[in-house]
């Protein structure tokens, strides 16, 4: 009882906290530990060293004897700074100067894990993370309100594992997710928009009216959850090298929940609607490699596919045509390449570092969401790991990732949103710490 007690305490504190702005491309979190922030994430599936392996690779299980226990906390702050250059409002209405302020925000994303070994042969496991998530908020009155003011998802996911150890050299893990997501999306709509939404137009007695009338604020609350899996192998070639293969498969999930409203009109429309919307999660695969050079330097490398391109567009149904609302994203599969480097400086000191490259899913200026303005990106990590005994080690890493400059000419429903145009000063900051005991 007070095991399933505190399960639930763990999974809520990772739903309320797993919002911060997605740090791998698109809204994913590769922040699923922090002792791997030091590397940039290089050798993720086949590095294994603590329980965080049961979200990389839970073949990684089979390197962790008895139990062990694992958990950290990152925070994440991207910064988008949006400057225009000729945006324009559905049907021409002005949109002042205002560009939005910073749309990025302080996320915090934890992590706990548990694995334990049954016999020499095979291992259980049990992850909780935050795999995907997003925070953009702009001011009041910017000049792409009709687009998107905020936007945020939360998730959470609850992976247990099973690993098992064919040989000294071959290992092989699996896992089931059940993966919860909480979105939350807020935009204006301009009044005059509804003239020819109303039945016959309403364009004479009302025009004027509605031409003058503040704007309309609409948000979309909901909530969906749904099953996946993933696999892992491990496989030791030398003593001194061992390379790791993962798979996680896509999760579609169909949320569920309200649109709302607010309506400060002449006009009696309906300000409440049942909305739903599916969105089907990409799946990813990893192929990772660590080699120890000597007893002072690790090396390691990673390549990693995402199939973003599930991911066309964001429908949302608030059964009715008039009000139902579209994102149309029309995401591409991405790659990421990291490398990185340990030295053990003594008993109790190893030293991190990383660099990778993260491609982005938005792959044209003018299907750049305001919600999204997501570019390529590159890592440069450091970090260290303090072993306060043999059983007990604390990590602690940074990573600063640069951003180029991001352009955006979204008119993909300038009827009623208009026209964003300008570009995205971009960049994040990373910083989390993991720690990880044996017993």
């Amino acid at each position: 009882m007070k095991a399933a007690q505190s399960l639930r305490i763990v999974s809520a504190i990772i739903l309320g906290l797993g919002a911060g702005g997605a740090q791998a491309a698109g809204f994913q979190l590769l922040e699923q530990n922090a002792s791997g922030i030091g590397n940039a994430y290089a050798g993720s599936a086949a590095i294994a060293e603590n329980a965080s392996t049961i979200y990389y690779n839970p073949a990684g299980m089979t390197r962790l004897p008895g139990v062990n226990v694992s958990g950290g906390l990152t925070g994440v702050r991207p910064s988008f700074k949006f400057k225009n250059s000729g945006s324009t409002g559905p049907g021409g209405l002005p949109l002042g100067s205002d560009n939005g302020g910073d749309a990025g925000s302080l996320g915090l994303v934890p992590n706990a894990y548990v694995s334990w070994e049954v016999n020499p042969s095979w291992y259980l496991g049990l992850g909780i993370g935050a795999p995907f998530g997003l925070m953009t908020e702009y001011d009041e009155g910017w000049v792409g309100r009709y687009h998107s003011k905020k936007f945020s998802i939360k998730s959470i996911n609850i992976n247990p594992s099973v690993a098992y150890k064919v040989n000294d050299q071959l290992s092989i893990g699996a896992g089931v997710n059940w993966m919860q997501l909480d979105a939350n999306y807020r935009r204006n709509s301009p009044a005059a928009g509804l003239i020819g939404q109303l039945p016959g137009g309403m364009a004479n007695p009302l025009a004027p009216t509605l031409l003058g009338a503040p704007d309309l604020e609409a948000q979309v609350k909901m909530k969906g959850d749904a099953w996946g899996w993933n696999l892992g192998l491990m496989y030791q070639v030398t003593p001194d090298t061992r390379l790791g293969l993962s798979y996680r498969s896509k999760v579609k999930i169909k949320a569920s929940g309200d649109t709302n409203i607010d309506n400060t009109t002449p006009v009696p429309i309906p300000t409440h609607f049942d909305a739903k919307a599916t969105v089907e999660l990409p799946d990813t695969a990893i192929f990772s490699v660590v080699h120890d050079l000597n007893s002072k330097w690790q090396l390691l490398a990673d390549v990693s596919w995402t199939g973003w391109s599930s991911i066309k567009s964001l429908k949302i149904n608030n059964g009715n045509p008039a009000f139902d609302d579209e994102l149309d994203l029309r995401f591409r599969d991405t790659w990421r390449v990291a490398f990185g480097a340990n030295y053990r400086l003594n008993h109790q000191w190893t030293l991190k570092g990383g660099v990778a490259w993260d491609q982005s899913p938005v792959d044209s200026s003018k299907y750049r969401p305001t919600s999204l303005p997501d570019n390529n990106r590159y890592w440069v990590s450091v970090g260290a790991q303090y072993n306060v005994n043999d059983r007990t080690s604390v990590d602690i890493g940074y990573a600063h990732l640069f951003v180029k400059s991001t352009s955006i000419d979204n008119d993909t429903d300038a009827a009623s949103k208009g026209t964003v145009r300008g570009d995205y000063s971009s960049n994040a900051n990373i910083i989390g710490v993991q720690v990880s005991h044996r017993f």
